[in-house]
């Protein structure tokens, strides 16, 4: 029993060592696409990888232009579906707008869903899709995170944003599969609901949709106008002709006027408007109790966090006037290991406080105690001048 004990153990730990490794592959990765590595390496992949990224320019076009001439088609729930989306990979801040629409809906009397595709959640593993496929079982229904007054998942099995959505919308229900429209059909049928925010779903042209917001981040709309895999295009530019309308995020008090003129070039008729993700407060994990902003000024912090893009939320904490003494960052969406969050609080030991974002704190487990208080900050979406005009964009298209 003891060598068998050994052997498991040791098979962990080189479990542990290879996760380990490939996250930091991962992340070097990403900051490769992020153009924030400028070592000789760096340059070498980075060129290796513009040949892949005009291969997938022309899968990418195909596609569109399948769906265009209607070789592929989009299907109808007969419902309206507004989707929110973008053209780059994250760190535009789709969730805060998506939950923004939802209590706007329920305020005009609609009764919302939120679809998502619960990206790096926990799904159904290949034995037992197997199996199901060898008995010729049915398919399993779309996982109901919320159904509009229980939270019914965590976030290892919901995904990070749907969790997110569905603990802070009361009234709404959320529903995960990377089938969309198998998503929609089910919240329909099952929750009565009129009207789906399909979360993250620009690319999703399966399913028709009524309005397609654009979330485009102003501090860095395009990256380096690379597509996958060199750099954070989904889509070429031109593609955001399918658009209703874009929101500029991270707009804060900067001027947008030749970032609109590009766009208008590429669509004439899709309106513009300038909003914000303003963070409102901080809450205390665990406990969710709220705290003003300002406990953070003057005070020793150390940072952690798992997202696309950290700087910003880096340059917020020093905006409060914080003393930051340690940060770590993670590959976007990384799931914390216990070990790793021991590390993190024996490195931040000299600290008063530990602070992550929102989306971070989700994937903390549980029974971890740090040995300082940890705070995550509420972030909310904010529209600098027309306050009325996403009401007034809602109303028409329902109309």
């Amino acid at each position: 029993m003891r060598i068998l004990r050994k052997i498991r153990y040791f098979f962990k730990k080189q479990k542990r060592h290879v996760f380990r490794a490939f996250d930091k592959f991962a992340q070097f990765i990403a900051d490769i696409l992020y153009d924030r590595q400028k070592t000789s390496l760096a340059k070498c992949i980075a060129a290796i990888l513009i040949p892949l990224s005009f291969l997938f320019i022309l899968v990418v076009k195909l596609r569109v232009w399948l769906y265009k001439k209607r070789y592929l088609y989009s299907q109808s729930l007969g419902c309206h579906v507004i989707v929110v989306g973008n053209i780059t990979m994250g760190g535009t801040g789709k969730t805060p707008v998506a939950e923004y629409l939802a209590k706007l809906l329920l305020v005009m009397g609609r009764r919302p869903a939120i679809i998502s595709r619960g990206y790096k959640s926990k799904g159904e593993s290949l034995y037992r899709k197997f199996l199901r496929w060898l008995t010729h079982s049915p398919d399993k229904p779309p996982k109901v995170v919320s159904d509009g007054e229980n939270l019914l998942l965590d976030s290892e099995h919901a995904g990070d944003e749907p969790y997110m959505l569905a603990k802070n919308l009361k009234g709404v229900p959320v529903v995960v599969d990377k089938d969309r429209i198998k998503a929609g059909r089910y919240a329909i049928k099952r929750f009565a609901v009129d009207i789906l925010i399909l979360d993250d779903g620009y690319q999703y042209l399966r399913l028709r949709s009524s309005l397609r917001m654009v979330l485009i981040d102003k501090g860095n709309p395009f990256g380096n106008r690379y597509l996958l895999p060199r750099g954070i295009l989904r889509e070429p530019l031109g593609h955001l002709d399918r658009a209703s309308c874009i929101l500029l995020t991270k707009s804060e008090g900067s001027e947008h006027s030749s970032l609109a003129r590009n766009i208008a070039r590429i669509n004439p008729q899709v309106q513009i408007i300038e909003c914000c993700h303003k963070p409102y407060y901080l809450v205390a994990h665990h406990k969710e109790e709220i705290y003003p902003l300002d406990l953070l000024n003057g005070r020793k912090v150390a940072i952690f966090c798992a997202i696309a893009s950290p700087e910003g939320f880096e340059k917020f904490i020093l905006s409060l006037g914080a003393d930051i003494i340690y940060k770590k960052r993670y590959i976007d969406h990384h799931r914390f290991t216990n070990s790793e969050l021991s590390r993190i609080n024996e490195r931040a030991k000299e600290a008063d406080f530990l602070v992550t974002t929102e989306k971070d704190a989700v994937r903390i487990s549980s029974d971890f105690q740090f040995t300082m208080p940890l705070f995550y900050v509420r972030v909310e979406v904010q529209f600098l001048k027309d306050g009325e005009w996403i009401g007034k964009l809602l109303r028409q298209t329902l109309s």
